[in-house]
């Protein structure tokens, strides 16, 4: 395994709403190993692509490959077949499930048997090592009991990360995972991510400015759709466009 491989990257992507250029021709590369930040005021683009790379829009333009195949055209559910796992601004736990049951659910997405139509899902033995395994990597395997409705916020937000992890991918595309944290959440959060850093590729949205900089290996700002600095934390906050536009 290269341990800084390429695994997901965009090429000029373009995206319009009717008249309004959501995204610019932007061009990134995520890293195995690296976290890389995307930041930018609201309404920059950046939910829009992240959308887009992982399967949920198709773009107006431009080229989309995860591990050196051209994805453009492929659905999200194919994508996350192929190695890509999405969290989003919200949760999306199911919270009359205990913790387990929502990994294992994760899990199972990627695990289907279809020809095995008859048997209990719940029984699925490598669905339910799938989870047991994505809870332990996300700390939350002392909650697998517990209803996901009664979690902290900083927990739930954990489990969504899991429930990612749960389906085995090699890119992690996460939509504001630190938003509503308290302190010690986020340290925990972070801690997760440096973690899992090691064997995946990730793409972080986040405007958590002091978290961003302490944990990211690469930043890309947008303004506008477009982005205007892609590089190491200390360059893109010495970058005085970068302060005029968004850091002050």
């Amino acid at each position: 395994m290269n341990p800084s491989e390429t695994l997901l990257s965009c090429r000029e992507i373009t995206h319009r709403w009717g008249g309004l250029v959501a995204v610019d021709r932007v061009s990134l590369d995520v890293r195995r190993g690296f976290v890389h930040a995307l930041i930018g005021t609201n309404g920059a683009g950046k939910s829009t692509l992240i959308n887009i790379l992982s399967g949920e829009i198709t773009p107006s333009g431009g080229r989309v490959e995860l591990l050196g195949q051209d994805v453009t055209s492929w659905s999200q559910p194919r994508r996350a077949m192929a190695g890509v796992g999405r969290s989003y601004q919200r949760n999306t736990i199911y919270p009359s499930f205990t913790v387990f049951e929502n990994c294992r659910l994760a899990a199972q997405a990627r695990t289907q048997r279809p020809w095995q139509w008859w048997r209990d899902a719940q029984r699925c033995e490598a669905s339910a090592a799938a989870a047991s395994a994505a809870l332990r990597r996300a700390g939350l395997d002392v909650l697998a009991d517990r209803r996901a409705g009664l979690l902290s916020h900083g927990h739930a937000r954990q489990l969504e990360v899991a429930m990612c992890l749960a389906t085995e991918p090699e890119v992690l595309l996460l939509d504001e995972p630190l938003a509503g944290m308290g302190a010690q959440e986020v340290e925990r959060m972070l801690e997760l991510l440096v973690e899992l850093k090691a064997d995946h590729a990730i793409l972080l949205v986040e405007h958590d400015m002091d978290a961003v900089f302490r944990i990211a290996d690469r930043i890309t700002v947008m303004v506008n759709g477009a982005v205007i600095a892609s590089a190491a934390p200390d360059a893109v906050r010495a970058d005085p466009d970068v302060q005029a536009a968004y850091l002050g």
